[in-house]
């Protein structure tokens, strides 16, 4: 009777992200990326050396780390049922919410060229958000 039983795998159907999900999902990973960068940021400063060993014993620089992997994660499950053309360039918005985080958290200074920058970034995203095929 070896036919007659059927494994729960079998059975189950895999979860499936919808194309807003995973849009969420990489907008997601765009905030675990930015909070990766301050920890890092702020990890750098407590490092004396350029030894790995030190790099690995700063808390801040772990977490940072961490969050980077947790984004990667995020970002294999959205790509997974997304368009790579779609999500992709929504990464992209890490580098908007990073200047913005500079400006308000680290008080760097910001001039036309940094805010073309993040304006054309947000168009482009736009753009590629609009041609969608879904």
């Amino acid at each position: 009777m070896k036919g007659r039983y059927v494994t729960t795998a079998a059975v189950r159907p895999s979860f499936r992200f919808s194309h807003k999900q995973s849009v969420g999902l990489v907008f997601l990973c765009t905030f675990f990326g930015v909070a990766a960068q301050y920890l890092i940021k702020s990890g750098a400063s407590q490092l004396h050396t350029s030894s790995v060993l030190d790099m690995i014993r700063i808390p801040s620089l772990v977490a940072g780390y961490s969050l980077y992997g947790i984004s990667t994660a995020l970002l294999i499950l959205a790509l997974r049922d997304g368009e790579l053309s779609l999500l992709y360039p929504v990464i992209s918005l890490t580098y908007v919410w990073v200047t913005v985080l500079s400006i308000l958290v680290f008080k760097e200074s910001v001039n036309a060229a940094k805010l073309c920058g993040v304006a054309t970034i947000c168009l482009g995203v736009t753009l590629l958000g609009t041609g969608s095929r879904r």
